[in-house]
Formats: C-alpha cells, structure tokens, sequence
C-alpha cells in the first residue's frame, strides 16, 4: 500500500485519539455494555444496544487509525523549503472575485480540517495550487462555478 504524508503534529493528534479510543474508550464501553447485560432481557435492552453500537463504532474508528498510523509517512514542514507549492506549504491565497483573503496548510487527507485552515492535498483547492508560486493565478472548479484565485504568500513552517 502506498504511503500516507503526514505532518508531525497531525501524526501526534491521530496516535492521542488511538491512545484515548485504546484506553479510555474501549474500557468505559466494556463496563457500559456489563452494565446493560445486568438489566435483564436483551432483545428489548436500549442500553444494551446503544452500548453495542458504540463499541462497533469505536472499534471502526480503532482499525482505521491503526492503518493510518502503520503507513504514516511524516514530513517534517519545518525542514522543508522551496517557491513552489507542495505538501506542507502554508499558503495565503486571495479569492480574486471576493477579494476574500484565506489562509491554508496543505496536509494530508487524514488531518485535513478547513475550519481549522488544513487542507488536504487531494482537495480540488490544494491540486490547483501544487506547482504554483507566489504571484501565480490558478482556477478551481466549484459546485456554484469555477473559481480564480492568486497566491499572496507561501511558507514552509
């Protein structure tokens, strides 16, 4: 399988979430479901039920970070530098429509959070800008129409 790019902080937030799903999760589920068994009939159980479902829930999400932490590659941005836009840049892009300025860290899909300004690099946005230097132009295609946009400022931070 092929590697996943990962920035070290978004590597550290993925393993805490393994860590508390491994060992704070698994273990309250486990009591919740004890608990739910102790309250008789289980065909008509809610508790006992939504218990269930929540531990297939967590256990889903355990499998998947598994993964993901078994084929983290992890890019450190910080050593990182160039006038292109690549994995790890932080770019200060301006909506030439708008004029709205905004500000993006290109990551990987797993730690990608565009309310939080992480983009994934397999995002339309993020694939426009692969390549492009401060000053460039570049259009994305977007539900309501394409989109133009230029490059204010590139970082490698």
């Amino acid at each position: 399988m092929d590697k996943i790019p990962m920035t070290p902080s978004g590597h550290v937030a993925l393993t805490e979430e393994y860590r508390v799903r491994t060992s704070e999760e698994r273990p309250r589920i486990v009591r919740d479901i004890s608990e739910a068994r102790a309250h008789g009939d289980l065909s008509e159980n809610a508790e006992y039920h939504a218990a269930k479902e929540q531990q297939s829930l967590n256990e889903g999400r355990i499998k998947e970070l598994e993964s993901l932490l078994a084929l983290a590659e992890i890019i450190d941005v910080s050593k990182l530098s160039g006038s292109t836009v690549k994995f790890g840049a932080t770019v200060k892009i301006v909506d030439e429509d708008t004029e709205k300025e905004v500000k993006y860290q290109i990551v990987g899909d797993a730690e990608a959070n565009a309310s939080e300004g992480r983009i994934s690099i397999s995002s339309p946005i993020a694939r426009a800008m692969i390549g492009k230097s401060k000053g460039d132009s570049f259009e994305v295609a977007a539900p309501g129409g394409s989109r133009s946009y230029e490059i204010l400022d590139l970082k490698y931070i």
